[in-house]
């Protein structure tokens, strides 16, 4: 991060939060080095990658949403900011105008000279979440649920027919009862690669947001939602008018509930599943799960 362009050091009661942001970005560049050294895919974004970053040019804010890690209350907080005063409370929004895409404004919607602008000068953070326990509340939200028969139509009948013996017409058809070790196996599949960028609700942070080639002045996690929020808010001077909502736990993926979910996968998927999120888990200081059978 730019000291230049840092609004950090004129605040001198928020330099504990300073110093353990400091401390989330420097582990963010210590893996990319790591990962761009072992690896020979160099590539150059294009706007078709920044599509997850939401812009606020009225308080210079890039903010990049990661499914299932609080985007729903992120994005009524950004359309509170980028309202103009239309909006005064986030959750006063129902939760599906947040995600209109027409209600937010994103990076790829600029043009190249604008872009580049914005990366350079705006404040630009994310949140992030241990990755299995946001893999499983994938899972949970968007295969348990008997409203989500989109998602059961689109990628549950693709499941059942790859991975099921002896499905049966009713799951072929609907699609609506994925087992986790289904949905496991379907992830780790080199033919699920082959078929183009996972869906954004199990694809990495990494392949999100592209930490490696745009440097965030802030990572947030889930585990600090609320402080990290508003730690942000006070950054960009709106603090005091404007609170992260706070919000029921009671339905919450936690670390026991994944660590019951991953039990009834085998060794070989749990090491493969790992891989497939390892830069996650190493760039946000995330530890490998006891639970994990990875010897």
């Amino acid at each position: 991060m730019d000291m230049m362009n840092c609004p950090l050091r004129d605040m001198p009661e928020l330099s504990g939060a300073a110093v353990l942001h400091q401390a989330r970005r420097d582990q963010v560049v210590d893996a990319c080095r790591v990962y761009s050294a072992s690896s020979r895919k160099r590539r150059v974004l294009t706007p078709g990658d920044l599509k997850h970053l939401v812009v606020d040019e009225d308080h210079e804010l890039i903010y990049c949403y990661v499914p299932k890690v609080a985007c729903t209350n992120w994005k009524r907080v950004m359309m509170v900011l980028t309202g103009r005063g239309k909006y005064s409370d986030p959750m006063e929004i129902p939760s599906n105008e947040a995600h209109v895409p027409s209600n937010l404004k994103t990076l790829n919607q600029y043009s190249i000279a604008e872009i580049n602008h914005r990366l350079k000068n705006y404040l630009k953070f994310l949140f992030v979440r241990e990755p299995f326990e946001r893999l499983v509340s994938a899972y949970r939200n968007k295969f348990t649920l008997k409203y989500n028969s989109s998602f059961h139509k689109r990628f549950g009948t693709r499941i059942v027919r790859r991975y099921r013996k002896n499905a049966t017409q009713d799951a072929l058809l609907n699609g609506a009862d994925v087992k986790f070790k289904e949905f496991a196996e379907y992830l780790v599949d080199p033919a699920t690669q082959r078929d183009g960028p996972l869906n954004e609700h199990w694809q990495t942070v990494y392949q999100l947001c592209h930490p490696c080639h745009i440097h965030y002045d802030l990572v947030g996690k889930y585990e600090t939602l609320e402080e990290d929020a508003n730690y942000v808010l006070r950054l960009v001077g709106v603090g005091d008018s404007l609170h992260f909502p706070s919000y029921a736990k009671s339905t919450r993926t936690t670390d026991a509930m994944t660590a019951q979910f991953f039990s009834n996968i085998s060794t070989q998927q749990q090491i493969q599943l790992y891989q497939l999120y390892k830069l996650d888990f190493l760039m946000f200081n995330y530890s490998t799960p006891s639970y994990l059978r990875l010897d």
